[in-house]
């Protein structure tokens, strides 16, 4: 039997249990650490909430659970400040996207890692999603030449979630280059091999989502839901989307905090790796029905490689020859069979059989990014990219730990 200990037992760790238990059927929750007690038995089988047992704590429950895996999967607020509590116990750990939400926490997060004998796999499918592997293989068969260019893109035909459900909150999300391209700045310095050191990003908000309607306003208390394209029965009359609950209103003021910082309508960056090579993401939140698109067009000097999840389908032009082949990936698990990947990852890791593909060293670069990213499109200008063990920030910032609760920040930055 393994058993794991969770922190924040919502639907995605509802998800990666079952991704586990695919693999491994006798993995049994022994320990859950969550204030929603009764949200968390309704999630378990009849056999778990007799022998569960609820901890205030993560602390409490490494030490007294008798753990073979962790797990956290809280809101993205306190990833970092959990995982730093995980990187004290030698318990293989699970941990959700983003990994941090700030550099504070990130900085933090580096440290507390740097001698920790935790390992950590990050929760990044698309990385080890079957058909990123299978580009990651024709590139490193020469199939294009060297990587010179990358061109990922993300049109979310389920984007209107970042403003009715609680990930419009920016004070938990930070924006959805932190909350959304986290996945796809990893997988895209993985086909590249080599890290992206200088973004220039541009974010546009407020022109589809958020506005004046009042705080609170759900569709079913709305006097225009008749005519808002927005609510339940316009988007099941126009099959618009398969998200058919009542829900906040997506043009409600309580769209963007008390700061007018909200999620952006859509986002792209231009991105300069390590090689030289260069390439451009673009993330568009408001995009409906066949619109839907996730992947990426690789370019080399002797071929092109492209390839998108939704068709599951990646394609290859030889550039001096003529021939081009197309392969067709029979697999419609969640996140395109990356979920599987990572829970045989993790449970090898548990077993001592295998090492993490998604390290927390991957986590971190994408949040590195990610945050470059955001800085840029406020400034307007390059910003260039901490690398992970970088000295570039010690001169001028200097990491003070505090004692305090698990979900408040564990760090504050004194600019010296």
């Amino acid at each position: 039997m393994v058993r794991l200990g969770i922190v924040g037992f919502g639907r995605r760790m509802r998800d990666v249990v079952d991704s586990l238990r695919q693999i491994d059927p006798n993995v049994k929750i022994v320990g859950i650490v969550d204030s929603d007690k009764k949200s968390c038995l309704s999630k378990l089988s009849d056999d778990e909430k007799g022998t569960v047992v609820f901890y205030e704590n993560l602390d409490q429950m490494a030490t007294k659970a008798n753990l073979d895996g962790l797990a956290i999967g809280t809101r993205c607020n306190s990833h970092s400040p959990y995982a730093v509590q995980a990187s004290k116990y030698d318990i293989p750990l699970f941990l959700e996207k983003p990994v941090a939400i700030s550099m504070e926490q990130a900085l933090f997060l580096e440290k507390a890692f740097d001698k920790s004998k935790c390992e950590v796999v990050v929760s990044f499918p698309l990385r080890v999603s079957p058909l990123c592997r299978l580009a990651k293989t024709y590139i490193q068969k020469g199939a294009i030449g060297s990587c010179e260019h990358i061109c990922a893109v993300n049109y979310v035909v389920y984007g209107t979630v970042y403003w009715e459900q609680e990930y419009r909150n920016y004070d938990i999300t930070q924006g959805l280059f932190l909350q959304k391209a986290t996945h796809d700045v990893d997988y895209m310095s993985y086909l590249m091999g080599s890290p992206i050191v200088r973004v220039a990003a541009m974010a546009t908000k407020g022109k589809v989502f958020g506005g004046n309607k009042p705080k609170g306003l759900i569709c079913s208390k709305c006097e225009e839901q008749a005519v808002c394209l927005e609510s339940p029965q316009n988007r099941k009359r126009n099959c618009s989307s398969e998200l058919l609950d009542d829900h906040l209103c997506v043009f409600g003021s309580d769209c963007s905090n008390s700061r007018g910082e909200t999620n952006e309508d859509s986002s792209s960056a231009l991105v300069e790796f390590a090689s030289g090579a260069h390439g451009v993401y673009t993330q568009v939140f408001f995009s409906r029905r066949d619109a839907k698109k996730r992947g990426a067009i690789i370019s080399g000097y002797d071929g092109t490689l492209s390839f998108d999840w939704y068709k599951n389908e990646l394609q290859h032009v030889q550039h001096h020859a003529p021939f081009t082949s197309v392969s067709k990936v029979d697999y419609g698990a969640t996140h395109w069979g990356g979920d599987v990947e990572l829970a045989s990852d993790f449970l090898g890791v548990i077993k001592g059989t295998a090492k993490s593909r998604c390290s927390i060293w991957e986590g971190l670069q994408s949040v590195y990014v990610c945050l470059a990213a955001k800085e840029s499109a406020a400034k307007g200008e390059f910003v260039k990219v901490r690398q992970i063990g970088q000295k570039e920030f010690e001169h001028r910032t200097r990491l003070v730990e505090i004692k305090q609760p698990t979900t408040k920040p564990l760090m504050e930055k004194v600019e010296i």
